[in-house]
C-alpha cells in the first residue's frame, strides 16, 4: 500500500473500533495538568486503565491539546514496536478534531485509544535509543562529527551497517534537532520529508515508515522515526512478553505515589525533601553528585526505578541492550556506572513514598 492507503486504512480501523466501543464513565481529578500527564502516561505503562481514563478526562477538560499530543508521544515511546496496530490507531485518532467528530465525540475517541494503549504490549526501545544517542559518553565523538554532515551523508550512515546508536544519531541530525530539547546534540534544521523517503527507498517497512511520518511532530517527534529504524531489528530477534517487577506504591488521596515525579511541583518538592533525609540513596547522591544537579539526577534515577516500568514489556535482544545502556551508562559524568545507586533507589522507594505522602497528603 502507498502512503494515502496506509493512513486511510488506519483511520477506517479506528472509526470502526470507536463505533463499537463504550466510553468509560469516570470523574476528572482535581489535579494540575502536569500531574495528569504523568498519571496518564505511567498508568498506561502499568496497564492501569481506570487511572489512565481519569487522567485523560482531566486533561480533556483542562488541557485538551496536551492530551492529544501526549497520547501521540505515548504511542511511539511506550507501545511502539510491541503493538504497531495500536500505534496506527492512535496515530489515526490524531488526524484532527473534524475526523474525531465524524467518528464520535472527543471523549469516546480518547477513552478508546487510552484503553487500547493500556492493554497493549509495550516496548520502550525508541526512547531508550533516543536517550542513548543524547547521553551516552562513548558517543560524544559521533555527536560532534555528524552535526555538520550534509543530509545525504547522514542518510547513508543511518541506513548502513554502523552500530545502531551511530545510525540513530545520523537519523536524528537528518530529521533535525530543534523539535526536542537535547543535552548534547547541536541545534540543526532537518529535512524530515527527505528522511522518510530515504527509509522507504532503503527497504524499510512502508507501513511503519508512513506511520512514523504521520507521528513525527504529533507528540512523537524523534520517537517515531526511531520506531521505524528499530523495526527490522525486532523482526530478526526472538521476543517474549513479561511484566516488570513494580515497586511498592502508596495512595495519596486518589493518586498513586508514582504519579509524582520531577516534572510536577509536588513531585519535585518531594524529591528535594527526600534528598535531605538519611536514606542510603540520599546519602549516595549527596556524596557523588554536585548540589545543583542532585534533583535532576534523582529524578532520572527514579524514572529508571519506578516511572518507566511496564506491564507486558516486550523483551528482545536489541531492546534489552538499549535499556541496559540507559539504566547503567547514561547518568552523567559523576555516575559512569549506575548499578549500585539504581539498586539503592529501588530499595528506598517506600521511604520516598512516605515523604510524598507526608508533604502532599493534605493537598491532593
Amino acid at each position: 500500500m502507498n502512503r494515502p492507503e496506509i493512513l486511510s486504512a488506519a483511520r477506517q480501523q479506528v472509526a470502526d473500533a470507536v463505533s463499537k466501543s463504550q466510553p468509560a464513565t469516570c470523574e476528572p481529578l482535581n489535579i494540575s495538568p502536569w500531574i495528569a500527564m504523568a498519571l496518564l502516561q505511567k498508568a498506561i505503562r502499568r496497564g492501569a486503565d481506570e487511572l489512565a481514563q481519569r487522567a485523560a478526562a482531566t486533561l480533556l477538560r483542562d488541557a485538551p491539546d496536551r492530551l492529544w499530543r501526549r497520547c501521540g508521544g505515548i504511542a511511539y515511546e511506550d507501545v511502539g514496536l510491541a503493538d504497531v496496530d495500536a500505534v496506527a490507531i492512535v496515530t489515526a485518532a490524531l488526524t484532527g478534531k473534524r475526523f474525531r467528530a465524524e467518528i464520535g465525540c472527543e471523549w469516546q475517541v480518547v477513552s478508546f485509544i487510552v484503553s487500547k494503549m493500556a492493554h497493549a504490549a509495550k516496548c520502550r526501545g525508541s526512547d531508550d535509543l533516543l536517550m542513548t544517542c543524547d547521553l551516552h559518553p562513548a558517543l560524544a565523538t559521533a555527536r560532534r562529527e555528524m552535526a555538520g554532515m550534509p543530509t545525504p551523508e547522514l542518510l547513508r550512515l543511518a541506513v548502513g551497517s554502523s552500530p545502531l546508536p551511530e545510525r540513530a544519531i545520523a537519523l536524528w541530525f537528518a530529521c533535525g534537532t530543534y523539535a526536542r530539547t537535547t543535552r548534547n546534540l547541536r541545534p540543526r534544521r532537518g529535512e524530515p520529508r527527505v528522511v522518510f523517503n530515504a527509509l522507504l527507498e532503503a527497504g524499510f517497512s512502508p507501513t511503519v515508515v508512513e506511520l512514523a511520518r504521520a507521528g513525527f511532530g504529533k507528540g512523537a517527534e524523534m520517537l517515531a522515526p526511531f520506531v521505524a529504524l528499530l523495526h527490522p531489528l525486532k523482526q530478526s530477534g526472538g521476543t517474549m512478553i513479561e511484566d516488570d517487577q513494580l515497586p511498592p506504591e502508596t495512595m495519596i488521596g486518589d493518586l498513586p505515589s508514582w504519579s509524582l515525579d520531577v516534572f510536577s511541583r509536588e513531585g519535585r518538592r518531594s524529591l528535594e525533601a527526600f534528598l535531605q533525609g538519611d536514606s542510603a540513596t540520599a546519602t549516595w547522591v549527596r556524596t557523588h553528585i554536585p548540589p545543583s544537579q542532585r534533583v535532576r539526577f534523582l529524578g532520572g534515577l527514579l524514572f529508571r526505578a519506578e516511572g518507566g516500568l511496564l506491564r507486558s514489556r516486550l523483551l528482545w535482544p536489541t531492546g534489552d541492550e538499549l535499556r541496559r545502556l540507559v539504566d547503567v551508562e547514561c547518568n552523567g559524568p559523576h555516575c559512569l556506572d549506575a548499578t549500585e545507586i539504581l539498586q539503592l533507589m529501588k530499595a528506598d522507594i517506600t521511604a520516598l513514598n512516605e515523604v510524598r505522602l507526608q508533604l502532599n497528603g493534605g493537598l491532593i
